[in-house]
């Protein structure tokens, strides 16, 4: 009877890409936005596993390859 609706959030894809930053030492991963203009990395979320990237992903309804990875 009562679904949950998908929410989609929006960035603007004119200036903004979407980027996965991975440490080198550690490994550790954050979903987020990189401005193309300054260059600037705006932190979504935090990747600790397959299931975290695909809800980032669902979220801002982006495919895997729209997404940089960057070191």
């Amino acid at each position: 009877m009562f679904f949950k609706k998908e929410k989609h959030l929006s960035f603007d894809r004119s200036r903004q890409i979407p980027v996965i930053r991975s440490s080198i030492c550690t490994g550790e991963k954050t979903a987020g936005f990189k401005d193309m203009d300054t260059g600037k990395f705006e932190d979504i979320c935090c990747i600790r596993s397959d299931k975290d990237l695909e809800e980032f992903m669902k979220t801002y309804g982006i495919s895997r390859e729209e997404i940089k990875t960057e070191y």
